[in-house]
Order: C-alpha cells, then structure tokens, then sequence
C-alpha cells in the first residue's frame, strides 16, 4: 500500500508537466501529421484527403531542396562553431584572470538581446557602403560589398549572427561543467608531467562529454528553427540563397496560406531533427564519462 501511495503521489506530481506536454508537443505535432494529408481548406471548400501527394510536391519543389540544403549547411558550419567558441570562452572566463567577471558578462549579454533587436544591430554592419563592415574595408582603399544582397554572401552573414548570439548561451553551461571538475585531477596530471593541451585533452574535455551532447543537440535544434533574422534581414534572398527551411515553412504556411503543404514540410523537419537526435546519441554515448 506504501509502494502504491508512491507511486500514485509520483504520477500527480508529473501530471501538470505531462498535460502540457501533451496538449502543446504530442498532440500538435499529431495534428500537423493528420493535416499533411489534406489539402488547405479555402472558402467554402473543406479540405480534402489527398494522402501523399503534399509529400509528392515536394520531392519536385526546388525551392524546398534549396531551403533543406541551406539549412543543414548552415547547421553543419554554425554548430561547431558555437561549440568551440561556447568552450573557448568558458576555459578562458573559468581561469584565474582579472575582471573575469565582466568578462562573463560581456560573452552573455549576446544572448538575452531579442533576435529582432540583434537583426537590425547586424543590418547596420551588413549595409552597403556606411555599414560598420564597408566602412573597415574603406580604409583599406576596398570596394563595398552588398553582404545580404548577394548569394555568395548572404547565407554566411546569417551564420555569423547566429554564432555571435548562441555561443555565450551555451558558454554558461560549459562554465558550469567546468566548476564541477575537481581541480585536484589535474594538479596530479600535472605532477606526472602533463601538460595544458595533455589535460585538456585526456581529462578535462572527457569529463565535458555529457554538457557537450547536451549542447550539440540544442545546438542543432537551435540552428534548424532559425527565422527570426532570416524575416528581418534578407526574406529568404537573394534568389533563396538564404532561404531556410523553417522560413519557407512560415511562408508557405502564413504568406501563401497553403496549410496542408506546410505540414508535410514541418513533418520532414521533425523527421531530420528526430534523425539527428539519434545519430548523435548514438555516436557519443560511448564517449560520455559520467562522475
């Protein structure tokens, strides 16, 4: 009767979380599954069944094998990026430097600004000609260079933006992983002759592996539901060279009103996040050390 008491106590108390779950996770995106078989419904029209040719159109949209190569290019170079940084910044503010926390605060400020505020502070560096960026290379004697309004350019400047706002996020969590590491592990490391790079690599990057799963995972998820300064600084141009498949998503489903295709793009972005999360715990968790 105890064990019973226990458990049904246990269940009460996840009840809250589990129905939110529920009702704001589960059945959305069981919903978002039912409506990709149908067509958007328009006026007196009701939607109709169609089954799998939302899926069908896509397989021969341009537009969505452009937005699905562009994002996972920009997953592929920003994640590393952020992770190298985030931990860069955490080894540097974690060691014994003066006004370390100022430092702190300075790497974390990126990250609580709104996406919208850092858009337009990066549109002032992107614009052509009195930008901060063509005013650096104007005293070099260097031509302007129109950043967002190139395809060569445009999807890269995206990258940077993200990069400068994610890293100092994921930097908090590495310096806490950092302060939980007894010290004593390498002060003996130390003893038998190891050096930094040696310590690093052998005993302090190890004991990082369960923060760094945790940040590569969010880090990815984080780069595949960008849209915010995708709206503000290019729209997707030039010539869907920036275009993202979450903001094609926004678009097709807000801009174009066409629900049913929208689903079926949101399914296969649910599908390749659930396929990643799974690669990626497969693949480091063996290489998890846990204390």
């Amino acid at each position: 009767m105890s064990r019973f008491r226990t458990d049904i106590q246990g269940w009460l108390l996840l009840l809250p979380a589990a129905v939110l779950l529920a009702a704001f996770t589960h059945y959305p995106a069981l919903a978002t599954l039912w409506f990709s078989f149908f067509t958007t419904p328009r006026g007196n029209r009701p939607a109709r069944f169609i089954g799998l040719e939302n899926y069908h159109a896509m397989l021969a949209d341009p537009v969505f094998w452009t937005a699905l190569s562009n994002s996972l290019l920009f997953a592929l170079v920003t994640v590393p990026l952020i992770i190298a940084i985030a931990l860069a910044m955490a080894l540097w503010v974690n060691s014994r430097i003066g006004g370390r926390g100022l430092l702190r605060l300075a790497y974390f400020t990126p990250t609580i600004l709104p996406m919208i505020a850092v858009a337009n502070i990066w549109l002032f560096f992107y614009t052509p000609d009195y930008g901060l960026l063509d005013q650096i290379r104007g005293l070099f004697g260097l031509p302007a260079v129109n950043w967002l309004g190139s395809r060569d350019t445009a999807l890269w400047c995206l990258m940077a933006v993200s990069v400068w706002k994610e890293a100092g996020f994921f930097m908090i969590f590495y310096l806490a992983a950092l302060q939980q590491i007894s010290p004593d592990l390498a002060e003996a490391a130390a003893m038998e002759g190891a050096g930094r790079w040696h310590i690093f690599r052998r005993i302090t990057f190890p004991l990082l592996m369960p923060t760094t799963l945790f940040v590569l995972v969010n880090a990815v998820i984080n780069a595949f539901r960008v849209v915010d300064h995708v709206v503000v600084m290019t729209r997707g141009g030039p010539d869907n060279a920036s275009t993202l498949l979450l903001f094609y998503i926004f678009e097709t489903g807000f801009k174009f009103w066409d629900q049913g295709y929208a689903a079926a793009l949101t399914m296969v972005l649910l599908a390749l996040l659930a396929l990643l999360a799974v690669v990626q715990f497969g693949l480091l968790e063996k290489r998890i050390h846990y204390r």
